[in-house]
């Protein structure tokens, strides 16, 4: 009883320090059974449930004043199946761990969004995405996932078993249930050969579905207040592995990507008429460089600035014009934006919720550094986005409702009638899920 009560003081806060929470109570089941038993006695209790996962998400998706269920002790591979090639895992694994112990056995996921700090069901149930011509998100790798529903039913959804769930709870914003273990889609580990290097703005637009088209995996960033870009493309090859050298590497990723962007960052939400120049030294400082190793190595980088982010799935036939329009604005505005604007790709799938769902997206992602006034900024890019049918990321700051989304997505009616099914009452209800969802 004395720890019950130590764990309802605690807050809860996300990694970019813009959302917090304060639950009645925190746990961490052991189990699957435990978990059953937790959301039983929430319920009778009368409290909602949310469970949490490294806090990587920039909405409230899992804040909750009800009971706060943290994964820490439903970590570990359960099992690696060669001749299916799957790997099932333990919900709240990190993703870097997964990847560490696939590296290990000579495995690895096909494709990775950019950083790995994530659970592993934080990850998915938000759509968490790289880039790639042929291969998308990480949901989009998921083979079969258990789920313990709002009664403490244990569901094993795949194609086969609970395809209607299976369809949905991929991408689930944690309304369905809770994801207790995933199983991806795994292959031989492969090398990646990563091209970075600086281009124009003009040269990256005009030349960009060139580009997609003949790297599997391309994005680059446009740095605000210049015409300067910095692209990568990761293609796979036969090696030899040549990754970046100990000192270089640390002085592209640590010192220039985080160390001093960080000091220039402080600098100019201290002084933001100084941000125009601080963009045109940084965009400039970034060399090409060419390097080949383990492909969640080449995915993901460190990212130690802390940020608030928004990003758009657009129709990839509307990027460059929906991009030229940003510049637009930001060229005619008293806007002065610190952070570079990233842009990626993926392919169609056929996940009710997943920002690509039924048609091929172009992905633009805006940042400001943590602490700065953002509403003006995101509200411009907000605005041109949903111009072009844009569907905001789950995880990240937007402003739209279910009355938007039914609209932009297709199979939003089905995922909301299966969370009637599985949550009449909303154990998993919170006020993101009431705007984004409906109630």
């Amino acid at each position: 009883m004395t720890d019950t009560y130590a764990r309802t003081a605690n807050t809860w806060r996300n990694w970019a320090g813009n959302v917090t929470a304060r639950p009645a109570r925190v746990e961490s089941p052991a189990s699957v059974d435990e978990l059953a038993d937790v959301l039983r006695r929430a319920s009778a209790d009368g409290l909602t449930v949310k469970p949490v996962g490294t806090g990587h998400s920039f909405t409230a998706t899992a804040a909750t004043d009800g009971v706060l269920v943290r994964p820490d002790l439903l970590t570990g591979i359960r099992d690696i199946d060669r001749t299916a090639m799957t790997v099932t895992v333990e919900a709240g694994t990190p993703l870097k761990r997964l990847n560490a112990v696939l590296a290990r056995e000579g495995l690895s996921l096909t494709n990775m969004g950019d950083i790995m700090e994530q659970t592993v069901a934080g990850a998915v149930s938000t759509g968490t995405h790289g880039t790639g011509r042929d291969s998308a998100s990480v949901s989009a790798q998921i083979r079969a996932l258990e789920l313990v529903t709002a009664d403490g039913t244990v569901l094993r959804c795949s194609a086969d078993e609970h395809p209607d769930v299976f369809a949905a709870a991929r991408i689930g914003l944690g309304a369905l249930g809770v994801v207790t273990a995933v199983t991806f889609a795994v292959e031989p580990v492969f090398l990646l050969r990563a091209r970075e290097e600086p281009m124009t703005f003009d040269r990256v637009t005009t030349d960009f579905e060139q580009l997609v088209a003949e790297n599997e995996h391309f994005e680059f960033y446009w740095f605000p207040h210049t015409g300067n870009c910095n692209t990568k493309r990761n293609n796979r090859s036969a090696g030899p592995a040549a990754p970046p050298g100990r000192v270089s590497g640390w002085i592209e990723d640590e010192l220039l990507s985080n160390g001093i962007f960080q000091v220039a960052c402080s600098v100019g939400r201290a002084a933001p008429g100084t941000i125009p120049a601080i963009a045109r030294i940084s965009s400039r400082a970034l060399s090409a460089r060419t390097y080949t190793d383990s492909p969640y190595k080449v995915f993901t980088s460190p990212r130690r600035v802390r940020f608030v982010e928004m990003e758009y799935a657009l129709p990839r036939e509307a990027a460059v014009e929906a991009l030229r329009e940003l510049k637009a604005v930001v060229e005619r505005s008293p806007l002065r934006i610190s952070f570079p604007v990233e842009v990626r790709t993926a392919p169609a799938d056929d996940i009710a919720l997943s920002t690509a769902s039924g048609r091929e997206s172009a992905y633009i992602a805006v940042h400001l550094y943590r602490g700065t006034p953002h509403h003006a900024y995101f509200t411009a890019v907000e605005r041109i986005m949903t111009g072009y049918d844009g569907r905001p990321h789950w995880g990240k700051i937007h402003t739209r409702d279910s009355g938007y989304l039914a609209g932009a997505y297709p199979r939003f009616g089905e995922f909301t009638a299966l969370r009637d099914r599985l949550d009449p009452d909303r154990l998993f209800a919170n006020d993101y899920l009431r705007r984004v969802l409906g109630d």
